[in-house]
């Protein structure tokens, strides 16, 4: 840098300090933001172009036509993958990414691509979120949980149906509300009976492992409900959506035909969790020790502080069932139909949910004059993120069928042919459960599998279910790990336990849960979802191979 020449005799010859150390700050700050462009976020920012561009240039399929678009369905499915599994881009943006990657590669026009982003499924998704909103604002949750932990207590105190008692809870509100959301709002209520127990050194073996036992009841009674319902995760949101969109002209999934299959499948899987952790964790003869800490007036004494049900509680439980049977009678059986065919088929389990989600804003919750039971300020908490991962992988599966890569993949998966399924179907569940684990979010994990499931039942000629459902179950199996789930994070935040308790309970579970799907999908699936006869008319050469080896 040049100095300007000053006559002043008085002036320094030299440059001045601070001059030396600016020059020394500018140099510094240039040098950190060229280190900052060499960052492991940055490159996990370029990995997914740059594998795009790779696919572009090195792959090519036969013909010129559709296999050029197929070409860039790998490219674009290449780059959108990486971005999910670095999370490099925050998780929502990169569900974003098809709405401008699809048209620009000439996959699906703009308006083809932007309808994936809302259908009946996601309907059915905005509006089971506004009411659990509700239940939330208002605590319900809350009363609900003491009014049957209070139920199964004992008198005296069995530490066995108390526990069952929490589970149950905490089951039963993942069934309708999303499993995280559960988990968030029943530890504070877990934690405040386990807080009238003595803790520190003073606290005994008996006394460590029934917190134990509490803590991981809660986080994996949670995922457990969660199954059992499409409102409970994501996860079977995702594969329900999949499934219309690749078998559009197959019968849906409805919410009622979910849940008689789900149902049972989450309540075996209840009841393995359950004696696992008294085999483990609660004894006979803990009662003994707990009584001294723990009784029913405890429990009443919580549930009086909330005071009598007001009306906006009230107005919501009611709401709330009124919804619960309107999915469950939808559509009955063949021979008995439910109140849809009134609607020839037009309303789905989306449009009772709004409905039903719009009353909140309509009925006044008699506190204020003019108030109303939800405001839209109050849906500000609305998770988008699920959303929109949602309308990413209805948009994904889309464009796998329609630029012909489905058909590719199916051709490439032939080994498989003579697989038998009862080999298959575990490895499927575990594989999922271990990506859910150690790599991506369970609602990612089932966004990238089940495209390939779905070629995988092709080439083994078994109905799509039977592998597509292990899949999606088998990514919620991620009970070993702190960081599988946010709501392992919440348990394992409270520091009752530690890694090790989460592998003693969670491997057992983890294997139990394996067992019990693969043994009720081709039972308990033949009878509910069909899995004994294979789609009736599916897309393109799907249906052409059905017909030319059944």
């Amino acid at each position: 840098m040049a100095h300007e020449v000053v006559n002043d005799p008085k002036a320094p010859l030299l440059p001045l300090l601070h001059d030396s150390i600016h020059s020394s700050q500018s140099f510094n700050s240039s040098s950190s933001a060229i280190k900052s462009l060499f960052t492991l976020n940055n490159f996990f920012i370029l990995l997914g172009p740059l594998l795009c561009t790779i696919i572009c240039l090195c792959v090519k399929f036969e013909n010129n036509g559709p296999a050029t678009t197929s070409r860039n369905m790998l490219a674009v499915l290449a780059w959108v993958f990486a971005w999910w599994l670095t999370e490099a881009v925050p998780m929502p943006i990169t569900s974003m990414s098809p709405l401008f990657l699809f048209p620009l590669f000439g996959i699906a026009t703009a308006d083809d691509v932007a309808r994936s982003y809302m259908d009946d499924v996601i309907a059915l998704v905005l509006g089971s979120f506004i009411l659990a909103l509700a239940v939330d604002h208002y605590n319900i949750h809350r009363r609900l949980a003491l009014n049957i932990t209070l139920l199964f207590c004992g008198d005296p105190l069995s530490p066995q149906l108390l526990l069952l008692g929490i589970c149950a809870t905490t089951a039963f509100v993942s069934m309708w509300m999303h499993n995280v959301a559960t988990t968030v709002m029943m530890m504070p209520v877990a934690t405040g009976i386990l807080q009238r127990l003595p803790s520190g050194p003073t606290q005994s073996d008996v006394i460590s492992k029934f917190c134990k036992a509490v803590v991981l009841g809660v986080i994996y009674s949670a995922a457990v409900g969660g199954m059992s319902t499409l409102t409970g995760t994501g996860v079977n949101l995702i594969l329900v959506g999949m499934w219309k969109s690749y078998f559009p002209a197959a019968s849906p999934i409805s919410f009622n035909t979910w849940f008689f299959f789900a149902f049972p499948l989450a309540l075996l899987i209840f009841f393995a969790l359950w004696g696992i952790l008294c085999l483990l964790y609660c004894p006979r003869g803990s009662g003994q020790c707990l009584s001294a800490y723990l009784d029913k007036a405890h429990l009443k004494r919580e549930l009086d502080l909330l005071g009598p049900m007001a009306f906006a509680e009230k107005m919501i439980l009611a709401v709330f069932s009124v919804l619960i049977i309107l999915w469950m009678t939808r559509s009955i059986t063949d021979d008995i139909p439910g109140w849809g065919s009134l609607f020839m088929g037009r309303a789905g389990d989306g449009t009772v949910s709004v409905m039903m989600a719009t009353l909140l804003f309509i009925i006044p919750n008699k506190k204020q004059p003019g108030e109303k039971l939800m405001d839209w300020n109050k849906c500000k908490k609305l998770p988008w993120n699920i959303i929109l991962l949602l309308g990413a992988g209805f948009a994904i599966a889309d464009g796998v069928q329609s630029s012909g890569l489905a058909d590719i993949l199916s051709r490439s998966l032939d080994f498989l042919e003579g697989a038998p399924y009862l080999a298959i179907a575990p490895a499927v569940c575990l594989i999922s459960g271990t990506i859910t684990e150690l790599i991506t979010s369970n609602n990612a994990t089932t966004t990238l599998l089940l495209p390939l499931l779905i070629q995988i039942a092709q080439t083994m000629r078994v109905h799509p279910l039977l592998l597509m459902v292990p899949g999606a179950i088998g990514a919620q199996f991620a009970f070993l790990l702190p960081t599988s789930t946010p709501s392992n994070i919440v348990g394992f935040t409270t520091g009752h336990i530690d890694v090790k308790d989460m592998i003693k309970i969670g491997l057992p579970l983890k294997i139990a849960g394996t067992l019990i799907l693969t043994l009720l999908m081709p039972t308990l699936g033949a009878l509910v979802l069909g899995t004994d006869k294979l789609p009736q008319q599916s897309i393109g050469n799907y249906i052409k191979s059905w017909e030319f080896t059944s």
